[in-house]
């Protein structure tokens, strides 16, 4: 698959790139980011992939997150995808900032008129890792998952979906039980239609009741005044009880004064990073 590179910024000894390319998957040009970590010019490294949230391009994480120092000091390419299939000319993918455009929900649809194009969860765990694989010095199969918000739900789906597949995975400020918030019910409906037995399938927290494959290590911060958690969005005391009683080790860390924002992100994106390092770089 051929790849079109839209930009390259040195940063922190590495290169901050944006590359283009056709999805087979989402039938449409998908643009990501990757960060190549000084140590990649002489060595293969492992890859952490970050997944965005509601609204986001893969520009919002590479500008906003600080993220480039402490991945180039671990030695971790660092990869970006859109949150969602553009310009797709379905009738009303763009009417909806919580839906549709910028809001994939990291699901595979199955209602029309998304199913075609609304393939963001094989997009992130088939799709990419092949291109990325196939085109950059990283160690194949040596990768790990991380996220916010509706990137935070993604991580969490990947990684409890795919025993094995991710050495780790965090998230900060996840939607963590979409089945039973305003979000999740309708992105939900229309990507998927109203059978919630499918709805569970892409809910961490339904997901971490049948999880049994090796031993996975989260971290998730939250802000304790982020609006979206007043609100009854993010829900991560539902998640921290399914994993407490499937006996899953989770970490979730309360950050007093903290919202919802990149601000909040780049606080802790270095211990998200150290966290993930700890894993890839055994």
């Amino acid at each position: 698959m051929a790849l079109t590179q839209l930009s390259s910024t040195k940063c922190f000894g590495g290169y901050q790139k944006v590359y283009e390319h056709d999805s087979s998957e989402l039938k449409c040009k998908m643009r990501f980011g990757i960060y190549l970590p000084p140590k990649s010019e002489s060595a293969k490294c492992p890859v952490l992939y970050w997944l965005s949230g509601l609204t986001c391009t893969e520009q919002n994480f590479i500008t906003k997150a600080s993220s480039q120092q402490a991945a180039a000091e671990h030695g971790l390419v660092v990869v970006v995808p859109d949150t969602s299939p553009r310009g797709c000319n379905i009738p009303g993918e763009d009417e909806n900032w919580d839906f549709g455009t910028g809001a994939g929900f990291y699901v595979n649809a199955s209602e029309e008129p998304w199913k075609t194009n609304y393939r963001m969860y094989a997009y992130v765990t088939e799709e990419l890792p092949r291109l990325v694989d196939a085109n950059f010095s990283v160690i194949s199969g040596k990768m790990s998952i991380f996220g916010h918000s509706m990137g935070g739900h993604g991580a969490l789906v990947c990684a409890l979906k795919n025993p094995g597949k991710y050495k780790s995975v965090s998230a900060l400020a996840p939607i963590c039980n979409p089945v039973m918030c305003p979000w999740g019910q309708k992105a939900f409906t229309g990507y998927l239609g109203p059978d919630k037995t499918k709805w569970e399938t892409y809910d961490a927290t339904s997901l971490v009741g049948s999880y049994s494959g090796p031993h996975l290590d989260i971290l998730v911060d939250q802000g304790k005044d982020d609006q979206f958690l007043v609100a009854g969005q993010l829900l991560p005391d539902n998640f921290i009880k399914a994993c407490t009683e499937k006996k899953i080790p989770v970490v979730l860390r309360l950050q007093e004064g903290y919202d919802h924002s990149y601000y909040f992100i780049a606080s802790f994106i270095g211990d998200h990073i150290k966290h993930h390092a700890k894993y890839l770089n055994a």
